[in-house]
């Protein structure tokens, strides 16, 4: 844990990997990690054994995004988390509720999948680890959502943590898949993670997604250099640098009529939706007011790519974003030798259709060409 302290407090750049949400579709974000994991292991040549907790100095993820910082955060190649995540994603959403039992009528209502192949599968993959355990290579930041009292919570490895080993709580024995589970616990999907935080009192754990951090990256930023949190990194374009990939996202768009028809069940499915685009939405926009980013999203026809848009007069920080629109042209355009319709675009988006997860996979690994050398330059 010293060499880890030591790493937080030194003056060197500091860089961030930010990871989304989003169900199964983490498969398309290790296609796009496995290409950043070769740039930077031939720009570290000299490191034969490189891993990217070698490099980022904070890793952190919301949901399917918290099992894959987890995974990286104790040293795990690309490699080997793909291979755990197609095994674990085929049993988590393998085993769908779709009977009843009348002896397990609270479990039936509870979630739609049976939430003990996750745990089983998670139990496995990281075994005894803690939050405080010296396994981890580098910061480790888990973003559950705390269902009891409505609060973020961001589970770190960071000693000087508040919450870490205090009055407050002890954080740092909470188990490794435990953490996982609570910010992977998606309401209707997975029953919620219990988890005691201080002697003699519980609390409620979902899905890290239900609030504004299923794109983790400002919420990560916020970790890094607010006062209030121990990492208290400065803020410069120099010294910073913040990573983010996403999961793949859709195109959201209605006929008036189908919005003039909605019913209240109609709203209840789509409102999850159009919450998790916007906070991405805004988290992007703050962020790229925030720097001059290469890899500047177009946001929309008024502000566009908010090119010379910078919040201090000067970038804070150095931010690259990674994501994959799926679209019929898109999927078309990869070159992935089949002919993609709306009827692939709709499951593909599916969080929940495991049968995909190769096929995500794939979708990275080719959308990923627009993850460039240079983009590392500096740091």
């Amino acid at each position: 844990m010293s060499a880890l302290l030591d790493r937080f407090n030194s003056t060197s750049p500091k860089k961030i990997l930010s990871l989304d949400g989003g169900g199964i579709r983490g498969a398309l974000t290790l296609g796009y990690l496995k290409k950043l994991e070769d740039i930077l292991k031939a720009k570290f040549s000299d490191q034969p054994d490189f891993r990217l907790s070698d490099y980022f100095d904070l890793i952190g993820g919301t949901s399917t995004g918290s099992i894959i910082a987890a995974s990286l955060a104790i040293g795990k190649t690309v490699d080997e988390i793909t291979k755990l995540y197609m095994d674990l994603g085929g049993k988590i959403f393998g085993e769908k509720r779709n009977w009843w039992n009348p002896m397990e009528t609270m479990k039936w209502l509870k979630a739609n999948y049976n939430y003990k192949a996750m745990e089983d599968g998670l139990k496995q993959a990281f075994g005894d680890i803690t939050l405080g355990g010296v396994e981890l290579k580098t910061g480790l930041c888990i973003v559950a959502k705390r269902a009891d009292t409505n609060s973020i919570w961001p589970l770190i490895n960071h000693p000087g943590g508040k919450f870490y080993d205090s009055e407050y709580g002890k954080n740092k024995d909470i188990p490794l898949w435990q953490a996982v589970r609570a910010s992977s616990a998606a309401p209707t999907y997975f029953a919620p993670q219990m988890i005691e935080v201080v002697a003699g009192q519980k609390a409620a754990f979902v899905d890290g997604g239900l609030s504004m951090a299923n794109n983790p990256a400002l919420t990560l930023l916020m970790i890094a250099t607010l006062k209030g949190f121990p990492f208290r990194w400065k803020m410069s374009e120099e010294n910073l640098l913040l990573v983010s990939v996403g999961t793949g996202y859709s195109v959201f768009k209605k006929y008036v009529k189908e919005i003039d028809d909605s019913t209240m069940l109609s709203w209840a499915a789509n409102i999850p939706d159009m919450l998790m685009q916007d906070a991405s939405w805004q988290n992007r926009v703050m962020l790229q007011w925030l720097s001059q980013s290469p890899t500047a999203d177009y946001m929309d026809m008024e502000i566009e790519k908010m090119d010379g848009d910078l919040l201090a007069g000067v970038p804070l920080i150095s931010y690259l974003r990674y994501n994959f629109c799926i679209t019929e042209n898109d999927l078309n355009d990869l070159g992935l030798g089949r002919t993609f319709t709306a009827v692939d675009v709709k499951s593909i988006t599916d969080m929940s259709n495991a049968d995909n997860r190769q096929l995500l996979y794939q979708i990275g690994c080719k959308a990923c060409n627009t993850i460039k050398a240079e983009h590392f330059e500096k740091f």
